[in-house]
């Protein structure tokens, strides 16, 4: 079995880190290891497994630094994790409860070699994992996660006796560092600069959704230092990501005001009317990288997704810019880009905030990440000097109130259309971007359209992209859950009609297909 699964992708790894729901251990690390294959099981003997590979791919006695999300198995598996990387021969500081983006500048002011969150971001509280970051804060490669996949695999095929005689004294930290209380310092910082490339912050009413997370304590009363009355609403809900933050949202998602007082969504329900045109909510997501903002309407309220919010700021933006937007944004199909008074260069990348990063990493002049499910890559000061890339959601926020504030703004104009639909519970294997379904695919769509364009993308082993002028259709296995998603985005001026019916049937044929 262990043959078979060397042959795997990166196949411990998902679109962004290892996530599964968490399982009791088997007594066996072998089988620790095909619950998460074959189940997305995930468990602490395996995280201990994970750990003592990380601390393989570092020099010996390196620190590493863990921070983790408000799940209810997070202690049991930092502990774990904990103990594998001082059997590595690691050292480990603990950030204690944070946003990923806190742990990553956590990572960066200890001068750590590694950083890694324990969470799994929008997925729901019975689920965690590991995300993973590198010493200069970039996340892992596909390659560095083949690597640690490998390790992961040899480690638990190993006849070998791990000495956790002392497992108390190994599941406990060298050191404590505060990430939580050293992002809201960085906040401070860049508040500062998004208002001196902008404009301050409109005094607005804002509520806010930090998905139960660790914001949740702080953001309301960081907000109104900046003369934002804001009032947090996920300390009414249950858990973590249920039933509210940005992972319960979806980018096309709007409601009546009758639709929102029934809606089962914290945030959602606590909405009342406004002015139409007012931006009146924000959402995070369970590990604070993302954010969603909602505007009213005039007849109730919508999302303002992240191609949106890219927008705002970059119709407030001067001087150079690059611009990075995934398969899955309206931005990469925008022709409108050079009406801006910033100059723009722009690039595709595959979905995932690690591939915005990649693609902007080295530019010298502004950047801009996005994705429409709220990430939004930035530049950050580095705390040892220089910048760094980071997605952080109230970071996120915070530009795009101090963007739409700015006086010198350029006309919004025409976004074209976009569609994607998740087909869950599919069968992911069944669906490679190469085989005879993705012939299949091809066909529908070509059959109405005409001649198209049908290539991949670096970083989606199993992404399809049917492209003709105009239109752009792309299916791909998500990374995280048991569902493939269907994207259509049809530029400005285009006639969509003919590209939706086939996406229709598409979407009809993956679903027969691919669901059991």
């Amino acid at each position: 079995m262990i043959l078979i699964l060397r042959l795997g992708d990166s196949m411990l790894f998902g679109t962004d880190g290892i996530r599964g729901e968490v399982s009791n251990s088997p007594v066996d690390d072998e089988d620790d290891v095909s619950q998460l294959i074959e189940q997305r099981y995930i468990s602490t003997r395996l995280m201990r497994l994970v750990g003592e590979a990380l601390s393989r791919i570092v020099e010996i006695g390196s620190n590493v630094i863990i921070g983790w999300d408000n799940r209810p198995d997070n202690p049991d598996l930092v502990s774990s994790l904990t103990t594998g990387l001082h059997l590595g021969g690691c050292t480990v500081t603990h950030g204690g409860v944070c946003a990923t983006p806190a742990l990553h500048n956590a990572l960066l002011e200890t001068k750590s070699a590694l950083g890694c969150m324990i969470t799994a971001s929008h997925n729901p509280v019975t689920d965690s994992g590991i995300k993973v970051f590198d010493s200069s804060g970039f996340k892992t490669s596909p390659e560095l996660e083949r690597e640690i996949s490998e390790l992961v695999i040899q480690l638990a095929a190993e006849e070998r006796e791990v000495d956790l005689i002392h497992q108390q004294e190994l599941s406990e930290p060298d050191s404590h560092f505060n990430a939580d209380l050293a992002h809201q310092e960085l906040l401070v910082v860049r508040i500062a600069e998004f208002s001196g490339l902008f404009s301050s912050p409109a005094h607005i009413e804002l509520v806010v959704d930090s998905s139960k997370g660790a914001a949740s304590n702080w953001l309301a009363s960081f907000l109104k230092q900046y003369g934002i009355t804001a009032t947090e609403v996920s300390v009414n809900a249950k858990a973590l990501n249920d039933n509210c933050g940005a992972g319960e949202l979806s980018p096309s998602d709007s409601w009546t005001w009758a639709e929102a007082a029934n809606s089962e969504h914290v945030l959602i329900n606590s909405l009342t009317q406004r002015p139409t045109g007012e931006i009146i909510a924000a959402a995070l997501d369970g590990d604070g990288d993302r954010c969603l903002l909602i505007q009213s309407t005039e007849t109730g309220c919508r999302v303002v997704d992240g191609d949106e919010m890219a927008d705002h700021i970059l119709r407030s933006a001067k001087g150079d810019w690059h611009l990075a937007a995934s398969i899955e944004s309206d931005l990469a199909l925008m022709s409108s880009l050079d009406r801006l008074r910033a100059k723009v260069d722009f690039s595709q990348t595959a979905v995932g905030d690690r591939w915005l990063s990649q693609a902007l990493r080295g530019s010298s002049c502004n950047v801009l990440g996005v994705e429409d499910s709220g990430h939004l890559v930035m530049s950050a000061p580095n705390p040892n000097g220089g910048r760094c890339l980071v997605g952080d959601g109230v970071a996120s926020m915070l530009i795009v109130l101090c963007a739409m504030s700015c006086k010198e703004r350029v006309e919004p104009f025409e976004r074209g259309f976009k569609q994607r639909t998740s087909i869950k519970n599919s069968v992911r294997s069944r669906w490679t971007g190469n085989n005879a379904l993705a012939d299949t695919v091809e066909h529908i769509a070509t059959s109405k359209l005409g001649p198209m364009k049908r290539h991949g993308l670096i970083g989606e082993a199993n992404l399809m992209l049917l492209e003709i002028d105009g239109i752009s259709i792309g299916i791909r296995n998500s990374g995280t859950q048991a569902k493939t998603n269907v994207s259509l985005r049809i530029s400005p001026g285009f006639k969509y009609s003919d590209a939706v019916e086939s996406v229709e049937q598409i979407i009809a044929t993956l679903r027969d297909t691919l669901v059991d």
